[in-house]
């Protein structure tokens, strides 16, 4: 995919044709520069970490908090990862041309849920049927 110039201060509309070259530079920008701030914040939150790693709290209580802290920052560090793997698999959508695009229906996904989460895969009726046939099998299992 070759790369657009994007106009100062675009935002896409629907007006504009959907997917178009100009709309999907914007959002591999968009995912290119949210990956980039996650990677920035578990960076710092690793240097944190093994600057704290030395440090034996004495109160048995500060220990307890200390290790609740680091347990709390690594499950969000395991979300994070998780993240930065679904924003490359949106930049693959991107350049196999399939971004946008709702993987079940082929329908569009929309320039506002996008916006909201670029990362989506399935457009808002799919999501929530399938958040209806989670809700349905959980209570089936309860």
């Amino acid at each position: 995919m070759t790369s657009v110039a994007l106009p100062p201060n675009y935002k896409p509309t629907e007006k504009e044709k959907y997917m178009n070259a100009t709309m999907l530079e914007y959002f591999r920008q968009k995912l290119f520069r949210w990956k980039a701030d996650i990677v920035k914040e578990a960076d710092t939150l690793l240097h944190e970490l093994q600057d704290e790693g030395g440090m034996q709290e004495p109160d048995i209580a500060d220990r307890a908090s200390a290790e609740t802290e680091v347990a709390l920052e690594l499950r969000a560090r395991d979300r994070q990862r998780k993240l930065i793997g679904k924003i490359d698999e949106a930049l693959d959508r991107i350049e196999r041309g399939e971004y946008g695009y709702c993987e079940e229906t082929g329908e569009p996904i929309g320039i506002k849920r996008l916006e909201a989460r670029p990362v989506a895969t399935l457009s808002v009726e799919a999501q929530e049927r399938h958040e209806r046939m989670e809700r349905t099998h959980r209570d089936e299992r309860e």
